[in-house]
């Protein structure tokens, strides 16, 4: 079987951003990640075997000096110092274990040293999307010609609007060459003409590089849901935000704020931190609810919203943005973070509907248990985690 993952910074900005603050403020605490696949995808016989090679075949991929020096180039916010840590990583496959039970259903364990495991999530969830479309056969039928020219059509559609968009969809691509595709298009589309919107870039650091574009991303669910492990979900966001202020200095990007629902991050929002972060982004619950109680957030704190980004991530697809964008626009500064819309969207193939989330966290090693920990979404029914756990946080929250 081909190695689905042949360059170190194929995987997410906020990867890397976040490695970087967990080091600098949680040097020692230790993780556990589980893997959920919302659909209870049957997988082909052998797929964990599989996988689990793949897992092993990271051991071998190091940085380039290539992929150092467009990082340094294009994210001058990351410390100097953060580099040298990269190019002395290595993974190991003693960090990641993945089996099928008897009904085929796959299971997959992450544990390890946080600043070391964090950059397993999105590699693995490529690395099972791309390769059960390799043991289905369905690999082998995907139109790539076409499929240039439909992220064509999408990125148009999208610059005439006047959408501020990005790629986020690494983690549940059809291929890598899926991405790759669908990058090339709307970079090209975006060159091809005078347009009212604009294609930012990709989260993908190393197709970023591949096409001078810029990587995009600040954080995701894992920083703030892991604070919430160690400190409880009370201050999390707090603690979160205070930390990225110590290792970022003020190149903040936007905060990720409904890891724990909005009432409890509204609590913590306050004015400080509301001009410290470019903006917010919206992952969960109704889009036009969510914009609403930002834009109220803001003014009751004396700043102006179209200021503001906005970030709307929460399972996009064109039609989507383009609604939202309209709306938005009379408000603050929307853009657009689409993902397996843009990597997944091939006919009559249906993309996997799979996450991997920080379940557990402990602040040392030395510690003798781990405190859990889960998402509470803005999306009823997409809480993630131990239902035991969600209700206890739920109700250490006032939330039900």
């Amino acid at each position: 079987m081909k190695r689905i993952i042949n360059h170190f910074t194929d995987d997410d900005l906020y990867k890397f951003t976040m490695c970087c603050a967990v080091i600098d403020n949680f040097p020692r605490a230790r993780v556990k990640y589980s893997f959920t696949d919302r659909d209870n995808t049957v997988y082909p016989p052998g797929f964990a075997r599989e996988l689990n090679e793949q897992i092993a075949s990271l051991e071998s991929i190091t940085i380039s000096e290539e992929e150092i020096d467009f990082m340094r180039r294009k994210c001058y916010y990351i410390p100097g110092w953060f580099y040298n840590y990269l190019k002395g990583f290595r993974f190991n496959r003693e960090w990641a274990k993945a089996w099928q039970d008897e009904n085929g259903h796959l299971h997959i364990d992450i544990e390890g040293s946080w600043a070391d495991t964090i950059f397993m999530e999105v590699k693995i969830l490529a690395i099972v999307s791309e390769l059960y479309y390799i043991m289905t056969g369905i690999g082998e039928r995907l139109d790539y010609e076409r499929y240039y020219e439909k992220s064509w059509e999408k990125g148009k559609r999208l610059l005439e609007a006047g959408c501020v968009f990005s790629d986020f969809g690494t983690r549940r691509r059809a291929s890598f060459k899926a991405e790759d595709i669908a990058v090339k298009a709307m970079k090209d589309c975006y060159l091809s003409g005078e347009w009212e919107g604009k294609f930012v870039g990709t989260s993908n650091v190393y197709l970023a590089m591949k096409h001078d574009v810029l990587p995009v991303g600040t954080m995701a669910h894992e920083f703030t849901c892991a604070i919430g492990g160690m400190y409880g979900p009370q201050m999390a966001n707090h603690i979160a935000m205070n930390s990225w202020r110590n290792t970022f200095r003020g190149a903040l990007g936007t905060y990720l704020y409904d890891s724990f629902g909005w009432d409890i991050f509204s609590l913590n929002f306050s004015e400080d931190f509301a001009n410290l972060f470019k903006g917010l982004r919206v992952d969960s619950g109704d889009n036009y609810e969510q914009l609403m109680k930002i834009i109220d957030k803001y003014r009751s704190l004396g700043i102006n919203p179209k200021t503001k980004q906005i970030i709307f991530s929460n399972a996009l697809d064109t039609a989507s943005a383009i609604e939202i964008q309209r709306y938005a626009k009379r408000y603050c500064q929307p853009s657009f973070g689409i993902g397996t819309h843009f990597t997944n969207d091939f006919d009559k193939v249906k993309p996997l509907n799979i996450v991997i989330k920080l379940i557990a966290a402990k602040i040392t090693e030395s510690w003798t248990f781990y405190n859990d920990t889960c998402k509470i979404s803005e999306d009823k029914g997409k809480h993630i985690g131990d239902p035991e756990v969600i209700k206890r946080f739920m109700e250490a929250l006032h939330t039900h």
